[in-house]
């Protein structure tokens, strides 16, 4: 996996580099390193990485299902 493609993965699951981090259960500033190309992504991450970003992939939050706002009081 290329660093840009961390970086896509990430967006599409709405991660950040440093939830990943928390996910992993490591260090914050590795998952910088991965990310700016610094060090090589662990095969079976990356694998299980691309595992999650197709399952949410093909199954996206419904789109029939709004939550309400609230209307906003006009401002006399």
């Amino acid at each position: 996996m290329s660093p840009g493609r961390l970086r896509e993965v990430l967006a599409l699951l709405r991660w950040s580099q440093r939830g990943l981090a928390d996910a992993l259960e490591c260090d914050d500033r590795m998952v910088r390193r991965w990310a700016a190309g610094d060090g090589e992504i662990p095969v079976d991450l990356a694998s299980w990485l691309e595992t999650l970003a197709q399952v949410h992939e093909a199954a996206p939050p419904p789109t029939t299902w709004r939550r309400r706002r609230r209307p906003v009081p006009a401002v006399e």
